[in-house]
């Protein structure tokens, strides 16, 4: 019974004393945190998509204390109001926003190309991405497994056909489904842009038509007849320069693939 009671005594102790370790540590070490910071993660969104390069929404709002060079338009997510409501509380002006969107480079559906293997694995374009660049005989486009469809903190991805596919009506550009797409086939891209080139495969033409229909063949014809030299065909694909281009839709309409939208 003394050997219990001793043993009662001993761990009270030490109890007490770790207590009053951990009360001392805790004023000692205590690192008093900026009120700002607080009311910048009450106005965003809570997303934690990681969209504005920081990890999370409390990462953005301590960033943009600590350092006023921070841009306040870095929330797709929160959009232009919520970077208005973070230059009221930091006093500073937000700066203009520029809206952008998910595009999805790549038009091979199911009725545009084929498998070269049945897969047999985890549903994953990241895990199906080591076995030989994935199922479908295209290594470089959409590989369909949803990766890009978990990773979207709203909802607005859906996997039609075989492609990933964005409801516009949802997105707001994020950039969740962009990081997790091992093919990066998914770019942001302002929401305003008149053009896309919706193929990201860099076979040469004749290669990359036997993989798909829809295919970029690299002719270049895009370039040429471009009035404003908007576009260059670099490794084997039509790039636009967005700075140059001014929609008038020419390329898409001499395109022989009809992969520029």
């Amino acid at each position: 019974m003394t050997a219990i009671i001793i043993a009662v005594i001993v761990v009270t102790v030490i109890g007490i004393i770790c207590a009053v370790v951990l009360s001392v540590a805790s004023k000692v070490m205590y690192v008093p945190v900026d009120e700002r910071v607080t009311q910048l993660s009450e106005v965003l969104p809570g997303a934690n998509c990681g969209g504005c390069g920081f990890p999370g929404c409390d990462g953005y709002a301590a960033a943009l204390v600590e350092d006023p060079d921070t841009p306040l338009t870095l929330c797709a997510a929160g959009g232009a109001a919520c970077a208005q409501a973070m230059g009221r509380i930091l006093g500073k002006e937000a700066g203009e926003m520029v809206e952008k969107r998910a595009f999805v480079q790549c038009m091979g559906d199911c009725s545009k190309t084929a498998n070269k293997m049945e897969y047999v694995g985890i549903d994953s374009c990241k895990a199906a991405k080591v076995m030989f660049g994935g199922a479908g005989n295209c290594t470089f486009g959409c590989m369909g497994l949803g990766d890009c469809v978990a990773a979207c903190p709203n909802g607005g991805v859906e996997i039609k056909d075989g492609v990933a596919r964005i409801n516009y009506t949802i997105c707001n550009g994020c950039g969740g489904c962009a990081k997790v797409c091992p093919n990066g086939v998914i770019s942001i891209l302002p929401a305003t842009i008149p053009v896309l080139v919706a193929c990201s495969n860099k076979d040469k033409g004749p290669a990359a038509r036997k993989k798909c229909t829809a295919a970029c063949i690299g002719c270049g014809m895009c370039m040429r007849k471009c009035p404003q030299g908007a576009i260059k065909v670099e490794n084997n694909i039509a790039r636009v320069d967005y700075e140059k281009c001014d929609g008038c839709g020419t390329c898409a309409s001499v395109c022989p693939a009809k992969c520029i939208l």
